[in-house]
């Protein structure tokens, strides 16, 4: 899938800042361990800690994850208005 203008990598969301999910990028086994992890189309998500460099951690379904950079730029979001 092509990310369209409102579509945004989960990690280019700041601290504080809500999305959901709405597809990943790459192979099996990268959306396997995403979907295992919780992160499935439409789950929310609220960007816990993003410093703009290493991992971030992410709460989803209630659940904290930390995720590095490379696999949060495979999650496209759309962020929360508000």
């Amino acid at each position: 899938m092509t990310p369209k203008s409102n579509q945004i990598p989960l990690a280019d969301l700041t601290t504080g800042e809500e999305g959901s999910i709405l597809f990943f990028t790459g192979g099996r086994s990268v959306t396997t361990r995403l979907a295992s992890l919780g992160f499935t189309p439409g789950a929310r998500v609220d960007m816990t800690q993003n410093y703009g460099r290493g991992p971030l951690i992410v709460t989803v379904r209630g659940t904290q994850v930390a995720l590095g950079r490379g696999e949060a730029a495979r999650i496209f979001v759309e962020r929360s208005a508000g």
